[in-house]
């Protein structure tokens, strides 16, 4: 008994924590939404649209991975293959976009605005450079985390929007492919991706609101209760 309370309380810590995350993910994720919406109106000019963008960036991939690892811990048994898939790809998803985000933030940046820009331009997430398709790897990881975690989500109302939104966030990934991978880029094929900004916020939120109202799944208790009517050894020899 001692132990199915411990695992209960467990299960719900690992909720709670979820669902903070997926809240920091979410908050990250409009973060950048914004910065890059700025950036397209020429609000924000180099360095500090890069700083913004990258930043707010680096900040969603560590929450969204426990929160999905949170998500795996709290579904029933059966639906836990969806939820290992999703992690498969979510855990290099944030490989991707983290080693990127870093080398941009802490190498290309400071090294621009000294002047060294030619000697480190290997690093620049230019278009269809080594790092602008790490970055494309990323993004088709995380939509192919979405796809697989989305037949987790149980039938009831909030699961079924979650779902939807997993769905809709995974049928981006052509799109952004097309994006990342077509030969010449424009800020107007840019703009064909704009949905993934709604997709992918709406993603994190969602996931956040079903790991705070989503029942926690304990273990079963490993000792069996006695058959009805059972008597103790003492009383049969009696």
């Amino acid at each position: 008994m001692l132990q199915g309370v411990a695992t209960d309380a467990m299960s719900k810590t690992i909720a709670k924590l979820g669902f903070y995350a997926g809240l920091v993910a979410f908050v990250a994720t409009m973060g950048f939404n914004v910065a890059q919406s700025l950036q397209l109106v020429r609000v924000f000019t180099f360095p500090l649209d890069a700083i913004l963008i990258y930043g707010f960036s680096l900040l969603i991939p560590v929450p969204f991975t426990l929160a999905m690892l949170a998500l795996h811990y709290s579904v029933s048994e059966d639906r836990r293959f969806w939820t290992h898939a999703a992690l498969l790809f979510t855990v290099p998803y944030a490989t991707y976009v983290l080693l990127n985000y870093v080398v941009q933030l802490a190498t290309v940046i400071p090294a621009t605005l000294q002047g060294m820009a030619d000697q480190i331009r290997l690093l620049d997430q230019t278009p269809h450079s080594l790092f602008w398709n790490v970055d494309a790897l990323g993004y088709i990881s995380m939509g192919l985390a979405t796809l697989f975690a989305a037949p987790a989500f149980t039938r009831h109302r909030l699961g079924l929007w979650t779902r939807g939104f997993f769905i809709a966030h995974a049928a981006m990934t052509p799109v952004i492919s097309f994006v990342y991978f077509y030969p010449r880029f424009s800020e107007a094929l840019l703009m064909i991706a704009a949905p993934w900004m709604v997709t992918g916020a709406g993603v994190m939120l969602l996931l956040a609101l079903y790991l705070r109202g989503e029942p926690t799944v304990s273990e079963p208790n490993p000792l069996p209760p006695l058959p009805a009517g059972g008597r103790s050894r003492r009383g049969q020899q009696g």
